[in-house]
């Protein structure tokens, strides 16, 4: 989950880094700037949000059609992670 909340910090937080990581190098090669363009930047912003939104739902697995199986406590103390397991159909 920690992964996820950092890739999409970062997907928000890159255009604004390029865009003042270009302002400096412009200013330093001596190039006049105008003002940041915050509107621009929020949307770009909020747009690559929604595409990661979207490619998530796109390309996760699904899990539909399985059942999830909690963690439990094996004999000698070890933990057995949570996952999906195949629905077990009834024999006729």
């Amino acid at each position: 989950m920690l992964r996820v909340i950092l890739i999409r910090s970062i997907l928000i937080a890159l255009p604004f880094i390029i865009w003042f990581a270009w302002a400096e190098w412009a200013k330093r090669n001596g190039r006049p700037m105008g003002a940041t363009p915050w509107a621009w930047l929020a949307t770009a912003s909020a747009v690559l949000f929604g595409l990661s939104l979207m490619f998530m739902v796109v390309f996760q697995s699904d899990n539909r059609g399985e059942v999830y199986v909690p963690a439990e406590v094996t004999e000698g103390g070890r933990v057995s992670p949570g996952r999906f397991q195949e629905k077990e159909t009834p024999a006729p």
